[in-house]
């Protein structure tokens, strides 16, 4: 008996030191050569796990198996400095948890749809962008872009010639401190490119950490149509959330500090925001050097239609403009904000603007418009989270003007019942949002 139970404890030793079966749920393995080789015999539904270390690889891991996950034994600990991964012509596949700092490089190419890119940091210098997504249905999340100095974005969404990539999820990821010096091509996100504005895209970018975002004034520059972009937290940046082209994209819920909102082009709505600037234009009507973009312009499109409602805007200077041009905003409106500060001129549109006001609460200086407003202290109270909220005797509760039908909740988000009160806040004694910080985004967020 004995013998036999020192057999099975030899067998069951050797067993736990031989590689797992190709069959196996969870294949481990210790290096780039061995994580190629599991791949390559992976079925759908394994999860492939690379041991902690830094891992140099020649030439980037070829991803050949649709359906499988690719993940580091620890997040942050499986790090590549050369190499990388390179996708083929593969289906629901997850790359999780690694770090690609030096030359290591990841990209999602068109054929590539329905990838999932999480729990991964992307590191320091890279040429061109640190991630490329060009497939449809891809959802990058949590995870952490930081400490890049030279001229590229962070993440670029983009598709094949002719097309745009299709429903992108970008949520929940933490854009730190790209402090490329240069005029211009050091945005966190540009979502698409001039020559792709008129493609819809649908992508969502929502609950995202930008922090020193001061590689360009445009921290996400949206450069094509039907986008969605909300409840993000920008602080500490010189980047503004920019609708550079395109038509038709929301812009809601998102807290600005020392930031603010851009945009051209025609039919969006710019809602619920609060933009808390410590200097001037927390909201700008972008110049217009034409009417209308053609497809391939790369021009600044003039402001048509374009509905900024509902926003809580807190600053000195100019807090509502226009840059100038040759073509002014047409057909816009500005209603139901509420602006706060001191200034000479809190709204300071180009003359010749076609823009509709009403219902707007204008407090600390002088409005710089002559109707559409009221001069009454909307008496806002920071809030334990840092957050100007109406009190209880805010002249802003249940006073706004007009009917804005997509304006059903507030930047909690929380229902917005009866008629809506003026500014991003509903009134309420148990609203709870708050700025996002680092434990809420990125590789070790929940």
């Amino acid at each position: 008996m004995i013998r036999s139970l020192a057999a099975v404890g030899a067998a069951a030793l050797l067993s736990s030191l031989l590689p797992a079966p190709a069959h196996a749920a969870v294949v481990s393995v210790p290096n780039a050569t061995a994580l190629q080789a599991a791949i390559n015999a992976a079925r759908a539904g394994q999860r492939i796990v690379l041991a902690d270390g830094v891992h140099r690889a020649d030439k980037p891991i070829k991803i050949t198996k649709s359906k499988i996950t690719i993940a580091a034994r620890r997040a942050g600990r499986a790090v590549f400095n050369t190499g990388g991964f390179e996708f083929g012509a593969v289906r629901g596949v997850t790359v999780e948890g690694f770090v690609f700092s030096g030359t290591s490089t990841l990209s999602v190419p068109a054929e590539a749809e329905g990838t999932r890119i999480t729990r991964t940091t992307f590191n320091g210098d890279k040429s061109g962008a640190s991630l490329t997504v060009s497939a449809n249905d891809v959802e990058v999340d949590h995870n952490t872009f930081s400490n890049r100095t030279n001229e590229g974005v962070y993440l670029q969404i983009t598709g094949p010639d002719g097309a745009i990539a299709q429903r992108t999820q970008v949520h929940h990821n933490y854009f730190y401190n790209h402090s490329f010096t240069g005029s211009n091509g050091g945005e966190s996100i540009r979502l698409g490119y001039s020559f792709k504005q008129a493609l819809s895209a649908y992508a969502t970018i929502e609950h995202n950490l930008f922090d020193k975002a001061n590689g360009d004034p445009e921290a996400i520059s949206v450069k094509s149509s039907d986008n969605t972009i909300r409840f993000n937290t920008i602080r500490n940046s010189k980047g503004y959330i920019v609708l550079r082209h395109g038509n038709r994209s929301t812009v809601e819920g998102n807290l600005l500090f020392g930031s603010g909102i851009r945009f051209h082009g025609n039919d969006h709505k710019v809602f619920n925001n609060y933009v808390e600037n410590t200097g001037d234009r927390a909201v700008v009507f972008g110049k217009g050097s034409e009417t209308d973009s053609g497809p391939t312009s790369t021009s600044h499109d003039r402001p048509d239609r374009v509905a900024v409602t509902f926003n809580t805007l807190i600053g000195t200077g100019a807090v509502v403009d226009s840059d100038t041009g040759t073509y002014a905003p047409k057909d816009c409106i500005l209603a139901n904000n509420i602006i706060k500060g001191s200034s000479s001129k809190f709204v300071d549109m180009m003359s010749g603007s076609t823009v509709k006001y009403e219902g707007n609460i204008i407090w600390g200086g002088t409005a710089g418009i002559s109707s559409g407003y009221r001069s009454v202290d909307p008496k806002l109270v920071r809030d334990s989270n840092g957050l100007l909220r109406l009190s209880s005797s805010s002249p802003a509760i249940e006073t706004s003007a007009g009917t804005y039908s997509y304006v059903t909740r507030d930047f909690d988000p929380q229902s917005r019942v009866g008629k809506p009160d003026v500014g991003a806040d509903e009134y309420s004694s148990a609203a709870s949002r708050k700025p996002l910080t680092p434990s809420d985004v990125g590789v070790s967020a929940p």
